[in-house]
């Protein structure tokens, strides 16, 4: 479990010849009860990891899209308590390994500790905390350790390369390239010198590099996965869920599978 678990998963899929593939949804959305289901029919689809949001009311690195599903989620009364029980449910049949997507206030009103140790008894391999920079870190940084939970570090377009080398060589799971200036949402394309950024990351990090942040066709996966070792993708799959379109989520998933185009 934890960071070993995540390791082991990425290195299956390179190791493939294909990329990873990182889907994100929000948890509650559609209601708690469902969300057993959409883990198994995202990793039935292929998917590497899964990254599960924990709605909040103040979304600061979120657009319209996971916006709309962390209210629509906040109305059924769901937290961040409530979802890591119903994790823990599955804890122990769950294969595909959970990242927690969530701010640092809802952590503090479980408290640090508390919130820790019921990740590991949830089954949460890692966490992304986008609120949380370098410098204050050292808040969670040794409970996470204790349980073995991965914390995975943001590298944003605008930060100067001596702050990349240091967020590379820290995060842990993975290394989660913000492929924008700005929130998430779907885009229709990146900027020109983005494989350039992309390639210089996978020289200084040790671990695998995905980009996130406006990545929603089949196009965009195949464009940027390039450049790095996957891809993270949110507001499409929590777009496409809310509308039960499950087949454009497969397809989204299956083509990071570069294995089987190369064999077709």
């Amino acid at each position: 479990m934890g960071k070993q678990k995540m390791a082991d998963a990425f290195q299956k899929v390179l190791a493939n010849g294909d990329k990873a593939f990182v889907p994100y949804i929000m948890a509650g959305d559609g209601g708690l009860e469902n969300l057993e289901d959409q883990l198994k029919f995202l990793e039935d689809s292929g998917s590497t990891v899964v990254e599960l949001g924990i709605p909040f009311s103040d979304p600061v690195a979120d657009g319209p899209t996971i916006q709309a599903a962390g209210l629509r989620a906040l109305e059924h009364g769901i937290s961040l308590r409530q979802v890591l029980e119903k994790l823990k449910e599955s804890s122990q049949t769950r294969t595909i390994p959970i990242v927690l997507m969530t701010y640092i206030n809802p952590i503090y009103a479980l408290g640090i500790k508390d919130f820790a140790r019921s990740c590991h008894e949830s089954g949460v391999d890692g966490l992304i905390i986008p609120d949380l920079p370098l410098e204050e870190e050292s808040i969670i940084a040794d409970d996470l350790k204790e349980y073995d939970i991965a914390l995975i570090r943001l590298a944003a377009l605008t930060s100067p390369k001596e702050r990349l080398v240091e967020i590379a060589k820290r995060t842990e799971g993975f290394l989660y390239a913000v492929t924008v200036t700005g929130t998430t949402g779907a885009r229709s394309s990146f900027k020109e010198n983005l494989a350039e950024h992309l390639q210089e990351l996978q020289k200084i990090c040790e671990v695998p590099v995905l980009a996130g942040f406006g990545v929603s066709t089949p196009e965009h996966v195949e464009e940027l996965t390039k450049s790095c070792d996957g891809v993270v993708v949110g507001s499409r799959i929590v777009e496409l869920l809310h509308q039960g379109d499950r087949q454009t989520i497969r397809e989204l998933i299956q083509s990071a599978k570069l294995s089987e185009k190369a064999n077709s």
